[in-house]
């Protein structure tokens, strides 16, 4: 990178209010500050986020986070290169709240601002923790995105696969509150699982063995609600080995197909050498591990942030700011917020993956 940058991001696209100050220094000193504000016990009564209350929240505390942010690292605004909003995708209310401020401090003064795809934002952050090269191959799976691809460079994504129907994170949270596990849905579902036998029941794997790279979990859904619409006795016993159950069968399915993407990638990029891991299931420990294994197997090296960077956090859309900002990619005051803004991808050559026997 071309000399040292700090950059203030912001992050408020669904129920995290979080604000970072992040450097490009060595690895172990690149966060300066990083706080996230939870909406849990706000949004807990309604069984899932509220977009207005979450919007409201954002509003009322994210003043406050800026200030101890700088504050924690010790910095001024004038110390700062850049504002970094996460600009979608998202609730529409929390997105304008996030970068609306930030363009406000950008003007006010007279620092750039970078618009960040939270996505590509999950994608960037092993670059943070880990220092990885591109290309490298991309796993992300959060609870509104499961996709895979390989980074070739900031804003250069070649697709590989994606899902079909849910995402992964959203079979965890749906799983979860068909059991009754409560919210957030993912967490609670994994905590459940550690008590239970996966072996109990028997759940479906949608695509698995199939060639390609696209995911489907909606069927695992549904097969859950069959059962649970018709328990078979010893309800409490019966609630950790479903979670457990359900767990493996989305941790198997991610694993099977993240095998294809693995096997095209080695074959296509033989100079790539890490599978990432990226997004909020990434912090869950089996579907780690799972990869983990997958990756020793295949000859590359396995990085995922740590959890507490794989959820929604404002370090990573400071980082991406960073990695946009040295690459000269600034954003005018009237970027929009994009609500649905996909990771932006280009097809990878021919044979396709979804098209070659990679199994």
């Amino acid at each position: 990178m071309a000399g040292d940058l700090t950059v203030l991001g912001i992050e408020t696209s669904c129920d995290e209010t979080a604000v970072a100050i992040v450097g490009n220094g060595s690895p172990g000193s690149r966060i300066r500050a990083n706080l996230i504000r939870s909406q849990l016990a706000e949004h807990e009564p309604f069984g899932g986020v509220v977009p207005e209350v979450a919007a409201r929240s954002h509003l009322d505390h994210l003043d406050a986070l800026i200030r101890e942010a700088l504050r924690t690292a010790g910095l001024e605004f004038d110390d700062i290169d850049g504002i970094a909003a996460a600009a979608g995708p998202g609730l529409i209310g929390g997105l304008i709240v996030g970068t609306t401020a930030a363009k406000g401090i950008a003007w006010a003064r007279r620092k750039p601002f970078i618009a960040v795809n939270h996505l590509e934002a999950h994608a960037l952050t092993a670059r943070l923790t880990d220092d990885v090269a591109f290309p490298f191959l991309l796993l992300l799976v959060s609870g509104g995105h499961t996709q895979l691809a390989v980074c070739a460079g900031v804003g250069r994504y070649v697709a590989l696969g994606t899902t079909r129907d849910d995402a992964a994170g959203e079979a965890f949270d749906k799983c979860a509150k068909l059991l009754g596990l409560g919210y957030p849905g993912g967490p609670a579902l994994e905590s459940a699982a550690r008590r239970g036998d996966p072996n109990s029941y028997a759940l479906p794997r949608p695509l698995q063995g199939r060639p390609g790279c696209d995911f489907s979990f909606s069927g695992l859904k549904t097969a859950l609600r069959q059962i649970v619409a018709a328990p078979r006795g010893g309800a409490s016993q019966d609630v950790v080995d479903l979670a457990a159950a359900v767990e493996r069968a989305i941790c198997d399915s991610v694993i099977d197909r993240t095998a294809n993407a693995v096997k095209w990638f080695r074959d296509n990029h033989p100079e790539g050498r890490c599978l990432v891991a990226a997004g909020g299931v990434a912090a869950n420990r089996r579907v780690r591990a799972g990869l983990a294994g997958l990756a020793d197997k295949a000859g590359l090296d396995f990085i995922a942030p740590p959890p507490a960077l794989c959820t929604d956090n404002g370090a990573m859309i400071a980082w991406a700011g960073i990695e946009r900002l040295d690459a000269g990619l600034i954003d005018g005051l009237d970027a929009p917020v994009q609500p649905r803004w996909p990771l932006p991808t280009q097809a990878p050559p021919n044979p396709a993956p979804e098209r070659a026997a990679v199994a």
